[in-house]
């Protein structure tokens, strides 16, 4: 792990998991229901935060939860696409 994102794990570490949850779920449907461009984008831009979250854990995850991570990404940036196009 590279010494600039130790501060941000450990940042995550430590957030609420209640809070984190909520905001994920505003953002998501935000996502979700903003049409065009800009919903297809901030799709994306989702997705790409779950790319960086997963190389991050990648190792200490269990094969089943690398499995449905990996398909929650496969869908997340099929929506995404689905929407800029």
């Amino acid at each position: 792990m590279q010494r600039t994102q130790r501060p941000l794990l450990a940042r995550l570490a430590g957030a609420n998991p209640t809070s984190v949850f909520l905001l994920t779920l505003v953002v998501v449907l935000i996502a979700f229901f903003t049409p065009g461009v800009v919903g297809g984008l901030l799709t994306l831009a989702l997705a790409a935060a779950l790319i960086a979250l997963l190389a991050t854990t990648w190792a200490v995850q269990a094969p089943q939860t690398r499995l449905i991570r990996l398909l929650m990404l496969t869908l997340l940036v099929t929506v995404g696409l689905a929407k800029l196009l």
